[in-house]
C-alpha cells in the first residue's frame, strides 16, 4: 500500500467534501438550492460547465482513444462551438424571459403541462441511464488504487458526493466544480509531463512516431455516399455535425447543463459563461488525446502488456508507474472530475423531479417542504444512480458508451425545443407525436443498425420535427401557445 498517496487521495475526498458541505447555510429557498440564489459570477459557471461536460468518461476515455486511433474525436468538439452558437441565439433569450428553474418549464409556456412532463421524464431516463456509467467509470479508477470490487468503490464516491450536494445544492456543485476543474486539467498536465520523462527522446519522440502513424490526425475527409460511411464514427460530417447537435441537445435542452446557464445573473453573464467553456473545453480534449498518443508510444517502447479493457490504460500507468506523490495527486484529480459531475446530476435530477413533477402536482405546500423534499430527492436519486452503475459493468468504451446512451433520446429532445422555438403553428399533440417518433426511430437505429452514435442526435431531431410538422397537418384544430 502507498500510504503517501493513499493519503493525498483521502485527503482530498475529505476536503472537498468538507468544502462542499460549508454552503449548507446558504440554502434558504429553491431558488438557492436549485439556482445558487443567480448570484454566481460567469466565469465560474463557465468553469462549472466544464466540469459537468467533463466527468471521468473524459479523464479515462478520451486517453483511450488517442491510444487507439487518433486526434479525430476533436472534430466532434469543434461542432461543440457551432452549437454554442445556436443555443444562444435561439434558447437563451427564451429561458431568460421570466423566472424558470428547469428547461422543461419552456415547453409548458409553449406547447402545454403535457409536453413539459413527457420532456421532464426524457431527461430523467436520459440524465438516469448515461450518469450511472460514469458512475461505474469512478469504480474502474477506484478499483485500481484498492484492489476493491467495483461495487464497494462506487459506494465510496456516491455517499461522499451526496453528502455535499444534499447540504449545499447548486452553489456547493458550481463552486466545487470550480477546484475540481483546476485539479483534474493540473493532473493531467502534470502526468503528461511526467510520462514524457519516461520516454527517451522525449516530446521529439513521441511526435515523430505519432506523425507516421498518423496519431495526430484531426480530419477524417474521406467521403462517399454508400451506407458504410454513416457507421465511421469520427469521419468529418459524423464528428462536426454530431458534435453540434449533441451539444445543442445537451447544452441547450438537458436540466444538467440549462440548471448552469439560468444559474447566471443574466442573460449575457451566462453567454460568456457558455462560450468560456468552449475554450477550456478544446484544450483539455486535446491534452487527454495527447496523453493517450504518449502512452501509446511509451508501451510501443517498453513491450509491456497492455491492460484490459482500454479504459484502464491510463488510470493504471498513474498508479503503477508514476512517482510516489504525483500519483495520489493525479487519481485525486480524475476523482475530482467524477464527483463534479455527480454532483451536478444529483442536484439536476432533484430540480426536474420537484418542479416539474411534484410541485405541479401539490402547488400549495410552504418553500420549506419543497426545500426539504428537492433533499430526500438528492437521496434517491443518489440510490438510483448506485444501482445503474452496478449494472453497467459490462460496458466496452464508457465514453462512447455515456455519449451513446445520451444520443439515443437528446434526438427527440432537440426536435421538440426547435419546433418550440421556430414554429408556431405545431401544436401538443404534434410536437408529442414528432417526440415519441424521433425516440423510437432512434432506438432502431441504435438497436438493428451499424450507423454510429455520432449520427444519433441528428437522425433523432430530423425525424421529431419532421413528423411534428406533418401531424401538425392533422391536428390543423388544436391550438399552439
Amino acid at each position: 500500500m502507498r500510504y503517501i498517496d493513499l493519503g493525498l487521495i483521502v485527503l482530498y475526498l475529505v476536503g472537498i467534501t468538507w468544502f462542499g458541505a460549508r454552503f449548507k447555510e446558504s440554502q434558504r429557498s429553491l431558488k438557492d438550492y436549485f439556482l445558487g440564489g443567480r448570484n454566481t459570477p460567469w466565469w465560474a459557471i463557465g468553469f462549472s460547465i466544464v466540469s459537468a461536460e467533463t466527468s471521468t468518461l473524459t479523464v479515462i476515455g478520451t486517453p483511450a482513444l488517442g491510444f487507439a486511433g487518433n486526434f479525430g474525436f476533436l472534430q466532434v468538439v469543434m461542432g461543440y462551438l457551432l452549437a454554442r452558437i445556436v443555443i444562444s441565439a435561439l434558447f437563451l433569450p427564451h429561458y431568460f424571459r421570466g423566472e424558470l428553474y428547469t428547461a422543461y418549464e419552456l415547453m409548458q409556456r409553449r406547447f402545454g403541462l403535457r409536453l413539459r412532463r413527457l420532456t421532464a421524464g426524457t431527461f430523467l431516463l436520459l440524465r438516469a441511464l448515461a450518469e450511472g456509467v460514469r458512475v461505474f467509470a469512478i469504480s474502474i479508477v477506484i478499483s485500481i488504487i484498492l484492489g476493491t470490487g467495483e461495487i464497494a468503490s462506487i459506494v465510496v464516491i456516491v455517499c461522499l458526493t451526496l453528502f455535499y450536494t444534499f447540504e449545499g445544492g447548486m452553489t456547493a456543485v458550481i463552486w466545487t466544480d470550480v477546484v475540481q476543474m483546476f485539479l483534474y486539467v493540473g493532473g493531467a498536465i502534470v502526468s503528461l509531463f511526467v510520462i514524457l520523462h519516461q520516454i527517451p527522446g522525449g516530446w521529439d519522440e513521441v511526435f515523430q512516431k505519432g506523425m507516421a502513424a498518423g496519431k495526430f490526425q484531426v480530419f477524417d475527409t474521406r467521403f462517399d455516399l454508400g451506407v458504410a460511411y454513416f457507421t465511421r464514427q469520427y469521419s468529418f460530417l459524423a464528428g462536426f455535425l454530431g458534435g453540434c447537435f449533441l451539444t445543442t441537445a445537451s447544452h441547450g435542452t438537458e436540466q444538467l447543463m440549462v440548471q448552469r446557464l439560468l444559474s447566471a445573473r443574466n442573460e449575457a453573464d451566462s453567454r460568456r459563461a457558455l462560450f468560456g467553456s468552449w475554450a477550456v473545453i478544446f484544450f483539455q480534449f486535446t491534452l487527454f488525446l495527447t496523453i493517450g498518443v504518449i502512452l501509446w508510444v511509451y508501451y510501443g517502447n517498453t513491450g509491456q502488456q497492455l491492460p484490459q479493457p482500454a479504459d484502464r490504460i491510463y488510470p493504471e500507468f498513474i498508479w503503477h508507474s508514476l512517482p510516489v506523490g504525483v500519483s495520489g495527486l493525479v487519481i485525486a484529480a480524475i476523482l475530482a472530475a467524477a464527483m463534479s459531475n455527480l454532483s451536478a446530476a444529483l442536484n439536476s435530477l432533484a430540480s426536474t423531479t420537484v418542479m416539474d413533477f411534484y410541485k405541479l402536482k401539490f402547488p400549495d405546500h410552504e418553500e420549506g417542504y419543497y426545500l426539504r423534499l428537492a433533499k430526500m430527492a438528492t437521496l434517491v436519486w443518489g440510490a438510483v444512480l448506485f444501482v445503474i452503475g452496478v449494472l453497467a459493468r459490462s460496458v466496452k468504451s464508457v465514453l462512447e458508451a455515456g455519449l451513446g446512451i445520451a444520443s439515443i433520446l437528446y434526438g427527440a429532445l432537440l426536435g421538440v425545443f426547435l419546433l418550440g422555438v421556430l414554429t408556431k403553428r405545431v401544436g401538443e399533440k404534434a410536437a408529442m407525436t414528432g417526440m415519441l417518433a424521433g425516440i423510437v426511430v432512434n432506438l432502431y437505429v441504435r438497436f438493428a443498425t451499424d450507423v454510429a452514435w455520432t449520427w444519433y442526435v441528428l437522425i433523432g431531431t430530423t425525424v421529431t420535427a419532421a413528423v411534428g410538422l406533418g401531424a401538425s397537418l392533422v391536428w390543423k384544430n388544436e391550438e399552439a401557445h
